[in-house]
């Protein structure tokens, strides 16, 4: 496995493209200095980040290592996005009217007839449902990080969502790891005043209120020793506004074992895993043991799901002493997870 570090001088171009539901979102197509000849690769960002979180600043990021490897690297800004206006969504738009846009539009622009992706987090489970349910025709090969299609959190977690997500539901329409900078209301106020009350984890007051909203550990979202300074200030910006209907929508999902429809009715089928998944791609599990956001059962429940399915052909990999973003912001990642999921790319389906 090669740890040498990869290109680094980059441009950047956006490419816009319209939802099917008519929404304008965008994707951040990365150029480096060699001419890619594998294909092109889509990232997809989880829920109230951006596509910027795949570029942390550390020695190499996945970004650098695809593009050394010959990859055509797309980022795409999906509508959880903090780059675009903010609005309420669910998993079940993204699964129907972003995620094949956005697939349609990189083959468009790259001329290639099959795309590949690296998915996290919420990308990652909203990606994998428009995948299972026919709609990514395109893609030949998924990793996924942390939970794809069976969400699974610690007890402590589920009572959370049971009991918080309803009251603050009530209150507010989102929440926002950017109160811990600024707190405009006096809601905002007093949240950020119970996060400093109970997470003391760290002085950078972002990432313990990413703490407090995405889950109950200390941190929750990564190790803090697997984070470099930098990368730790770094976060403070790249984390904000994410909508109570997407937690609403994941309580239901964890209480039912799987991922269900919010409100699309016949749209989508109640249980998308009561069926065969209705796509040929092959798809390579990824999850940190030390996950507190979502444990790692639940990628070996899906990968299990798909193993009995298909055997042999999907693949699971737990990442040891690992969470759940520092698996692509650790200062060692590039050498210890990335270029584990760059082979993973590299495998004939």
């Amino acid at each position: 496995m090669s740890t040498s570090a990869p290109t680094r001088t980059t441009r950047d171009a956006v490419v816009y493209f319209q939802s099917r539901d008519g929404i304008t979102c965008n994707l951040i197509h990365v150029q480096g200095d060699r001419t890619p000849d594998k294909g092109p690769v889509i990232l997809v960002h989880g829920a109230g980040v951006r596509a910027n979180i795949f570029r942390a600043p550390v020695k190499a990021t996945i970004v650098d290592l695809l593009l050394d490897a010959g990859y055509d690297v797309w980022m795409e800004n999906w509508r959880a996005s903090i780059d675009l206006t903010p609005f309420r969504w669910s998993l079940d738009q993204a699964a129907l009217y972003d995620h094949p846009a956005a697939v349609e539009k990189v083959v468009e622009e790259s001329g290639s007839r099959h795309v590949k992706a690296i998915v996290h987090c919420q990308g990652s489970t909203s990606f994998c449902l428009s995948s299972v349910l026919g709609l990514l025709p395109q893609v030949s090969t998924i990793v996924t990080n942390a939970v794809s299609l069976h969400p699974i959190v610690p007890p402590e977690a589920w009572l959370k969502l049971k009991v918080a997500v309803p009251l603050l539901a009530r209150m507010t329409p989102y929440v926002d790891p950017q109160w811990g900078i600024e707190a405009p209301t006096l809601l905002a106020k007093a949240l950020t005043a119970l996060v400093k009350l109970t997470h003391h984890e760290c002085d950078n007051t972002v990432c313990r209120w990413a703490s407090f909203a995405y889950g109950v550990g200390f941190p929750t979202l990564w190790r803090h020793e697997n984070l470099d300074e930098a990368t730790h200030e770094w976060l403070s910006s790249e984390f904000a506004a994410v909508p109570l209907l997407f937690f609403q929508q994941m309580r239901r999902c964890v209480a039912a074992g799987h991922l269900i429809p919010h409100d699309l009715g016949a749209a989508m089928p109640q249980n998308p895993v009561a069926r065969k998944p209705q796509t040929d791609a092959r798809f390579a599990f990824f999850a940190g043991a030390m996950n507190r956001c979502f444990l790692p059962e639940s990628q070996e429940r899906t990968f299990g799901w798909m193993d009995a399915i298909k055997p042999d052909y999907h693949s699971l990999n737990i990442i040891p002493e690992y969470a759940h973003l520092d698996v692509f912001m650790g200062k060692n990642a590039y050498r210890d997870v990335l270029p584990l999921m760059v082979q993973e790319l590299d495998q004939p389906n």
